[in-house]
């Protein structure tokens, strides 16, 4: 009874943090809705603002063109009508000098009164001006037909986006460091331009979470449904990813943010069973002369600075599932008490978490001043005066850089040496359902 009540308390735990990340998850929402609104009515106004400001230009430059043409009719018109009064002033005096010579009697006077008047219209402007106008009144060379633009202007719509991809959880992969994302478009469109992928590290299983620690990676301008992400350190248990579409105008929305399990193995020492002379802090530990009898002797090597993981070290094909199953791991108080700490010569320091099923892999790197060390695998019934390798359950790989420099892999009190250089940091892969295994990075 008290299982079966301990379950459903822990279903309803569960159950109440998914809820509560559901309703922060709204509540982001509809705060970047109202984030998200204003800008886009912001944009819009400054939209229209260019608009209108492209035609306030237009229909100053467009009347200025009027104007001007307005006054150059004007001049030409004006000239026109000053000299065609002039020349009528003209025209209306000599027909009066010519009535007056008919009344003359002298035939010599009318004689050359009639020359005079005859020199007279042969030089005078009314006969030598043209009699139509320079300019019309006519203005509908400057007329503007905006059906065209009218109709563009009442076609304007939203711009169009593409729609939210869908992640192909079973095509992804998580493996050796990197993680191969795939997704599809629900609706062939042929306007997508290209892809974004958004990714971020987490410790949190299933959907994510508005508050993590993390903040979203991005890869932009991905041409295919597909990507790798490389050299990545899997130093958290989980990874959230998501994609958008876009075109040459907009985004489109995300797709479905999924989370995929790196199976990182992160974990620190166990101070409480670490010899005397070590001095053990989280993730790392170094020789302490003054903590108990030894050799002065400075050791110093940091544990699991970064974490890796595989889906099956000798398969790395793509068969392997996108997602592992996820291993079992306890993080307890130590296996051991301040009783059982290490002693004698077992200069030794247990991880704080113990390992139950499944694959592991994490890494030791050593400071350059570090004369020798051990790095492995132990069962818990490893005795306080035991030594890394000098038993049937335990496994380590073993680097001496005194006097004789020597590099090998331990067990049963059995060395075997590795004819290789010694390299910068060691990763152990233990596969816990196949048997322990040592392998160097």
């Amino acid at each position: 009874k008290d299982d079966a009540l301990q379950r459903i308390i822990a279903t309803l735990a569960n159950k109440n943090e998914e809820l509560q990340n559901f309703i922060e998850t709204l509540n982001h929402t509809l705060d970047r809705v109202q984030v998200n609104s204003t800008q886009v009515v912001s944009d819009l106004e400054e939209e229209f603002d260019t608009l209108y400001s492209i035609l306030d230009e237009m229909k100053e430059s467009m009347t200025n063109t009027i104007k001007q043409e307005t006054v150059r009719k004007s001049h030409e018109l004006q000239n026109q009508q000053t000299q065609s009064t002039n020349a009528l002033e003209s025209a209306e005096e000599l027909l009066e000098f010519a009535n007056n010579a008919l009344h003359i009697t002298d035939e010599g006077e009318f004689t050359k009164a009639a020359k005079q008047i005859k020199d007279r219209v042969t030089m005078a402007p009314a006969f030598r001006l043209t009699m139509k106008p320079k300019a019309t009144d006519n203005m509908t060379h400057l007329m503007v037909d905006f059906i065209q633009e009218r109709q563009l202007l009442q076609g304007l719509k939203f711009l169009p986006v593409p729609r939210a991809p869908e992640i192909v959880l079973e095509d992804c992969l998580v493996i050796d460091n990197e993680v191969t994302v795939t997704w599809r478009i629900p609706v062939e469109d042929s306007k997508i331009d290209h892809y974004i992928l958004e990714y971020r590290k987490t410790n949190h299983e299933g959907l994510p979470r508005v508050k993590d620690e993390q903040c979203w990676e991005v890869v932009d301008n991905i041409k295919t449904s597909e990507y790798t992400l490389q050299g990545l350190r899997f130093d958290t248990k989980f990874m959230n990813f998501r994609v958008r579409a876009c075109n040459k105008a907009a985004a489109g929305d995300y797709s479905d943010p999924v989370t995929l399990e790196t199976r990182a193995f992160n974990f620190g020492f166990d101070s409480t069973s670490s010899h005397l002379n070590l001095k053990v802090e989280d993730r790392s530990v170094e020789w302490d002369p003054q903590g108990g009898k030894g050799v002065d002797t400075k050791v110093k090597g940091k544990e699991n600075k970064g974490s890796a993981h595989f889906t099956n070290l000798k398969n790395m094909s793509r068969s392997g599932t996108p997602s592992p199953k996820r291993t079992s791991v306890t993080r307890s108080p130590a296996p051991r008490g301040a009783r059982d700490r290490f002693t004698g010569e077992s200069y030794t320091v247990l991880g704080d978490t113990s390992i139950e099923s499944g694959q592991h892999y994490w890494e030791v790197k050593p400071q350059k001043d570090c004369k020798s060390y051990s790095v492995g695998l132990a069962y818990r019934n490893l005795g306080k005066f035991d030594q890394l390798g000098k038993t049937n359950t335990t496994w380590c790989i073993h680097v001496n850089n005194w006097l004789q420099n020597s590099f090998a892999a331990k067990h049963n009190n059995k060395a075997k040496n590795l004819d290789v250089p010694v390299p910068d940091s060691i990763g152990v892969y233990c596969d816990f359902d196949r048997g322990n295994e040592l392998n160097l990075i």
